[in-house]
């Protein structure tokens, strides 16, 4: 049964559409319900694409995402050379954009499997035929360890752990699924947000772990996510040598003690260029790297490592009320500010200034050319991964056309 969720249009004619079809277990998820008899009645009433394969980006319903394939690409292939080049595995996180054929495309260049970050959200990957995932996180409740059970039935699953009462209850629900699962343990290199600390932990965990049958002990997780945007690449290298040298700590510990500890995971897009070099980490996390976004756009980037801009967010100028202000139809339902509001593309003067529900209020300067009426402008979102998250779709296009309409369809599964 293919997982269906109540909130996504369903009439989309996707490439992807149908992945999953046969998988030997059910969805977790929420009946799509039946339209009430007066609405069936209508079956032309249903939410187009917002594209097809031909059209110009400018002619893209809006507000939506629009990836640029030929900066897409390139982004794909710099990662993938760089991590080749110093031996390292790719394990690109698809928290970022939570779209299998973003996901597939990374595999099909080098990449060794996918990061998600909740067990949910890897289920349309395992759907789209993706068979080597590691949840990178503590994975906690009987629902989800269940859904964490049947996963690891059809795919190659690995996730974290930093509890002893989280492993046993993982080996539980392994013993109930009849399912075997790789857990590496969590260890904190100076984030202070998950993750062991004390040795005597980690080396009780790895032991147990390794006593389980139905558990196989596969190395450190070691990921430090504040130091991806400290904005210089002399502050990120500072930050990582010591998170390395913290994580060859712990994996030097288990080897003293007879363990292997042969995978050590972690890196992001901020941080890949050094940990891929410390000769310590064997696998990269990076996500974002594929697409950029406001706030890895502000941080500095060596000639050695660097990535272009390939997501935009399209809104369509809905209002010109006013001489210096026009209004865009890309609000918060389109975008999330945490880290700033978005930026207008290569549109000199254009302030994005205020975010509304559905209203993106912008400055003109006085020099500035308005866009017009009904002209769809570029944004660049702050931060890239939530706003994946608001979207179904992300269109791709390459020389100024439209070339597939992609589903985004982990949208809204983080449980």
């Amino acid at each position: 049964m293919v997982y269906a969720r109540a909130n996504t249009p369903q009439s989309y004619d996707c490439p992807c559409a149908g992945y999953g079809a046969g998988l030997p277990f059910s969805s977790p998820g929420v009946a799509v319900p039946a339209l009430p008899a007066s609405a069936s009645s209508h079956p032309d009433l249903t939410l187009p694409p917002p594209a097809r394969a031909g059209e110009v980006w400018q002619t893209i319903d809006t507000p939506a995402l629009m990836l640029d394939l030929e900066a897409f690409e390139r982004n794909l292939s710099a990662m993938q050379r760089w991590a080749d080049a110093h031996g390292v595995a790719l394990r690109p996180h698809a928290k970022a954009h939570k779209c299998p054929e973003v996901a597939l495309r990374q595999i099909a260049l080098g990449a060794r499997g996918i990061c998600c970050q909740k067990v949910s959200e890897a289920l349309p990957f395992v759907q789209a035929g993706i068979r080597d995932i590691h949840i990178s996180n503590e994975v906690v409740g009987p629902a989800k360890l269940a859904l964490l059970g049947r996963l690891a039935r059809e795919a190659e699953i690995s996730v974290c752990v930093d509890h002893p009462d989280n492993f046993a209850a993982l080996g539980a629900a392994m013993d109930a699924a009849g399912a075997e699962l790789t857990v590496l343990i969590e260890v904190d290199v100076g984030q202070g947000r998950c993750g062991a600390s004390d040795p005597d932990t980690v080396l009780a965990l790895a032991r147990a772990i390794e006593a389980h049958p139905r558990l196989r002990f596969g190395g450190l997780q070691a990921y430090h996510g504040s130091v991806q945007h400290e904005r210089t690449p002399a502050g990120r290298a500072r930050i990582c040598a010591s998170a390395a040298a913290t994580a060859a700590g712990y994996a030097e510990l288990l080897r003293g003690h007879g363990i292997a500890c042969d995978r050590i995971t972690g890196a992001g897009t901020g941080s890949a260029e050094f940990d891929a070099a410390s000769g310590v980490y064997t696998e990269l996390q990076a996500g974002s790297y594929a697409f950029m976004d406001g706030d890895y756009g502000a941080n500095e980037w060596s000639d050695a490592l660097r990535f272009e801009h390939s997501l935009f967010l399209l809104a369509t100028v809905m209002s010109t009320p006013a001489p210096g202000r026009v209004v865009l139809d890309a609000g918060l339902k389109s975008t999330t500010i945490e880290c700033g509001p978005p930026k207008v593309w290569q549109r000199a003067g254009l302030t994005y200034i205020a975010t509304n529900d559905e209203h993106g209020v912008v400055r003109v300067e006085p020099d500035a050319a308005p866009p017009a009426l009904g002209e769809v402008v570029k944004l660049v979102a702050s931060h890239v991964d939530p706003t994946f998250n608001l979207h179904d779709a992300l269109v791709a296009v390459r020389g100024g056309l439209v070339e597939a309409v992609w589903p985004v369809a982990a949208r809204g599964l983080s449980r």
